[in-house]
C-alpha cells in the first residue's frame, strides 16, 4: 500500500448491515468498485462492503464501495 492510497477495510456481514440501516440502503444503491482494483484488501469478493477513508485536512472523510 502506498503512503498516498487510502485506508480500505473489508467489513464483515455484521458492520455492512449496519452501515445499510444507518444509510437506509440496499448493496444496488451503493457505488460500485471492480474486483480486480488492486487497492482492494485480500480475500475481497463480489458483494462485499468495502469502507475507505481518507484523511482531509478537517478529519477523515469515509466512503462505502460494494465490490462487482
Amino acid at each position: 500500500m502506498h503512503i498516498l492510497q487510502p485506508k480500505h477495510t473489508k467489513l464483515s456481514e455484521k458492520e455492512a448491515e449496519a452501515v445499510l440501516q444507518q444509510f437506509n440502503l440496499s448493496k444496488s444503491q451503493l457505488p460500485k468498485i471492480i474486483s480486480t482494483d488492486p487497492t482492494l484488501p485480500q480475500g475481497s469478493v463480489i458483494g462485499d462492503l468495502i469502507k475507505i477513508e481518507r484523511k482531509t485536512e478537517l478529519g477523515v472523510d469515509t466512503y462505502f464501495r460494494v465490490v462487482v
